[in-house]
């Protein structure tokens, strides 16, 4: 088989051939490392150059499968595999979330917990190969990532993992901090490893940057960054000394770099920073430089943008070949037979690969989405009914509890609800911008702070993207975070979190992984005296196609305080992500009809009643009753519906108000049974006319076979103005009278 070997591993064995003890003391010096640092030492190199060799031979195979119409994945490490001397720096059970090019970090760490030559290259392969074997995606995607080597797997956008990391890295000193237990072990580091190119997305800047604030603001944060700089990003360079000026003497991180063409230092340098970062508890920034080999993947031709002598020089780096000059210079192996090693290997690997061709992949739809989003409905009841004992509840509220309070509106409702959570719940924090002293900006978290305290109920930086990061950190760590973003117009820079990286975790990693995650957002239209589209933002389509993604969107105080505590039951026995959209302009509002009726307000009940009082995630309610007509509509729709009913009940119109409840799932089966019903349904919605919520619900209707009339009313295709603007292109009052006439041939009257 060695007569396909190709350009690079025919420059490795000859540039191997050529070594002699006399080389090398490039790749066997610790350099300047601080003294004490751990050395390599001589059985360690031999098992991480077998390490690099499987990687390797990983990467070479993949273009053979994929040349054979065989292979679906062919993004390499090659030219990486020093990598693999960092994880040996590092313990097994420190929480890794990989680059993509960490495949030699990968296997090094599953060589620390097996004998196995070949210790994880099966999974790797099959990952290849998209088989249902695979341990961790189980054929969904080629992802670096195994529950038994504590390797979260990263599946979206480049550089998307990395406020997850920092949020992996906040929790194990905050499970530690609140005596709460944590996936991990208390005196564990994060890593999370990116390239050059990707250090300068938002993302990464974003993340970087809290963790340099967390830091600075002298709260625990053990995270080692691991920055892989090849130099170019597909095929375009990155300046020289760009990623060192990035982040040397960035407050806040420590800074180490070293080559990969110096095995032994690499090794010592990432062992004494991680053991600072172990130790101290902050964040440090380890910058290998590397190169890459075989493009930036199988379709690449690098060739069409890099000069010959470019791409001949990086040759003379291979991370293997410097390894090999240490073994060699060492006396540990000769030339031949490193290169007798390497080709034996490589047939090893290449025959296992064509062993597992044909092995089960996934087959059907049911198979695909099984790991999606389970729910398990009755367990999460079950979990919603708890509450925390009389006297923690007492001592946590004081003399008066919420069921005593009498009517509460809508903000006092959430407020109390997750002051519940909060008592039950001990591994539960509330977090987000200006939500703790201030107690958010329309005070619906107002107090919880100082019954909670600063450990369980925070404010965070300004930044979304770290915000829902830490969200992502915290709960794939094991606790239970309920985050809020202050504004829905806010969440859009940072939606990537949600889409990318927490709905997709369960589905990529088959549940081994999970991210239980209760988003707060602050949305819709209709705030009066304080609007603008960015306080009155009704877009939810971004939101709504997000696979798995739950929705709940109460209107009236009485569904908020059962719709929240479904969410985070759901959350904890699950591990679902769900986003409770709050309409802002219901947050205070007292009355429906008549000034003084108390109509928008509902007492808290008591915990022996939440039973009873349960609402399921995907199920509607009918708000009022009635024959002639029915109203599906939601939140502010809800409100603005119930007003028209009563003008309509006037002119003899028999109204149904359906509340949707839940905007994912949607209670479609429950919709069509009332329009069914009825016959006549107008869909009142107050998001936009496209891609809004409406569109689904009769889109549904008309697959149904409903045979009926129907008719939506929605927002304009607009972002919402300031002041007296907004009500020209939002859903109105009269409005929904006007369209019920109409649909009831009564427009005339």
């Amino acid at each position: 088989m060695a007569d396909d070997l190709d350009r690079i591993e025919q420059a490795l064995l000859t540039n191997i051939a050529e070594l002699s003890t006399g080389d090398l003391l490039a790749g066997g010096s610790a350099g300047s490392v601080t003294s004490g640092a751990p050395m390599l030492d001589d059985e360690l190199a031999r098992r991480l150059f077998d390490v690099q060799m499987n990687s390797r031979h990983l990467d070479h195979t993949a273009r053979w499968l994929r040349a054979r119409g065989i292979g679906y994945y062919t993004i390499g490490s090659a030219g990486h595999e020093s990598n693999a001397f960092v994880a040996a720096a590092l313990r097994p059970t420190d929480p890794a979330l990989l680059h993509y090019r960490s495949g030699g970090f990968y296997l090094a760490r599953a060589a620390q917990v097996s004998d196995d030559p070949l210790a994880g290259v099966r999974d790797v392969l099959a990952g290849m190969l998209a088989l249902v074997e695979e341990p961790i995606a189980g054929g969904r995607h080629k992802v670096f990532g195994h529950p038994d080597l504590d390797v979260i797997p990263q599946t979206s956008t480049i550089a998307s993992h990395l406020p997850r990391a920092v949020g992996v890295a906040f929790a194990i000193g905050r499970a530690r901090r609140l005596g709460v237990p944590s996936r991990w072990s208390a005196d564990a580091l994060a890593v999370c490893s990116f390239g050059d190119a990707s250090a300068n997305h938002s993302t990464a800047q974003g993340a970087i940057n809290a963790a340099g604030y967390t830091a600075h603001g002298g709260l625990p944060l053990p995270l080692l960054f691991v920055c892989e700089d090849n130099g170019i990003g597909i095929s375009v360079p990155t300046p020289a000394g760009w990623i060192e000026s990035m982040f040397r003497g960035r407050p806040g991180l420590r800074y180490e770099a070293a080559d990969g063409t110096e095995p032994s230092r690499l090794f010592a340098v990432a062992a004494e920073l991680a053991d600072w970062v172990r130790t101290n508890r902050r964040p440090a920034v380890l910058h290998v430089r590397t190169v890459r080999f075989m493009g930036h993947a199988g379709t690449d031709v690098e060739t069409g943008y890099r000069s010959a002598s470019a791409v001949r020089d990086d040759l003379a780096r291979d991370p293997l070949l410097a390894t090999a000059r240490l073994l060699v210079s060492r006396s540990l192996a000769t030339p031949a037979e490193l290169c007798d090693r390497y080709l034996y290997r490589r047939h090893e690997i290449r025959e296992l690969a064509v062993s597992m061709v044909g092995e089960p992949t996934l087959e059907d739809a049911g198979a695909v989405m099984a790991a999606l989003a389970p729910r398990r409905d009755l367990l999460a009841a079950q979990a919603a009914e708890h509450a925390g004992g009389a006297a923690e509840r007492g001592e946590f509220f004081g003399a008066t509890l919420p069921e005593q309070e009498g009517p509460l509106t809508l903000a006092e409702t959430i407020n109390r609800t997750l002051g519940d959570v909060l008592v039950s719940t001990p591994h539960a924090l509330v977090f987000g911008e200006d939500v703790a002293v201030k107690g958010g900006v329309y005070g619906v978290t107002r107090g919880l702070a100082k019954k909670a305290g600063s450990a369980r109920v925070f404010d965070t930086l300004l930044d979304e993207q770290s915000i829902l990061g830490l969200a992502l950190g915290a709960g794939v760590s094991g606790l239970l975070p309920i985050p809020e973003i202050q504004y829905l117009a806010y969440l859009h820079n940072a939606e990537d979190q949600l889409r990318g990286e927490a709905a997709s975790l369960a589905f990529f990693s088959q549940g081994a992984y999970k991210n239980p995650l209760v988003v707060r957002i602050a949305g819709l239209g209709y705030q009066k005296g304080f609007g603008g589209h960015f306080h009155n933002d009704n877009s939810v389509a971004v939101l709504r196609d997000v696979p798995g993604l739950v929705i709940a969107s109460p209107g009236h105080p009485a569904d908020a305080a059962p719709m929240l505590r479904s969410c985070v039951a759901a959350a904890a026995v699950d591990g679902t992500v769900a986003v409770f959209l709050e309409p802002i302009a219901l947050y205070h509002t007292r009355d429906l009809h008549d000034s003084g009726d108390g109509a928008w307000m509902a007492p808290y009940r008591a915990p022996d009643q939440w039973a009873d009082a349960h609402v399921p995630i995907g199920e509607g309610r009918v708000a009022r009753d009635g024959d002639d007509l029915l109203i599906v509509t939601w939140a502010n729709g809800l409100y603005l519906s119930l007003r028209a009913a009563r003008r309509l009940a006037a002119r003899g119109v028999s109204c149904r108000v359906f509340d949707l409840r839940w905007l994912a799932p949607l209670p479609f089966g429950a919709v069509t049974w009332h329009a069914n019903d009825v016959g006549r349904v107008l869909v009142v919605d107050e998001t936009r006319r496209s891609g809004g919520v409406g569109e689904a619900v009769m889109a549904d209707l008309l697959e149904q076979g409903f045979a009926g009339r129907a008719r939506r009313i929605a927002a304009h295709d607009t972002f919402i103005p300031l002041g007296d603007a907004a009500n020209t292109v939002l859903v109105s009052e009269d409005d929904i009278v006007t369209a019920s006439l109409d649909l009831l041939d009564l427009g005339h009257r």
